[in-house]
């Protein structure tokens, strides 16, 4: 046993060794996994994050509705086309609408 464990103990250790180094680079939880795992985690920190400061800005708009009275006409004027008394609402379709970026020619 003593003669076997010289002539291949080397080899053996060195194959441990081996597969212990490729199994932390390669494994389930290996360094490759974790830095997969690490970037999936920022990406959801910052979808997190666009969707709290939307969630901020959506609070606001429903904060101005409840308490600002302009919030609510410009609403029901664009949304709805309601008017004030006496006045005339004329909507011109979107395809109507005259080009802005291009000049107007002579």
């Amino acid at each position: 046993m003593a003669s076997l464990w010289r002539q291949y103990g080397r080899g053996v250790l060195g194959l441990l060794i081996l597969f212990l180094v490729v199994h932390d680079i390669f494994g389930t939880h290996g360094f490759l996994a974790m830095s997969r795992t690490r970037a999936e985690i920022d990406a959801v920190k910052a979808h997190l994050a666009k969707l709290n400061t939307e969630n901020d800005e959506l609070a606001e708009h429903v904060h101005d509705l409840k308490t600002d009275p302009r919030s609510i006409e410009k609403l029901a004027r664009e949304g709805s086309l309601l008017g004030k008394p006496g006045e005339v609402i004329i909507r011109i379709s979107q395809d109507q609408w005259p080009d802005q970026g291009q000049p107007k020619k002579p």
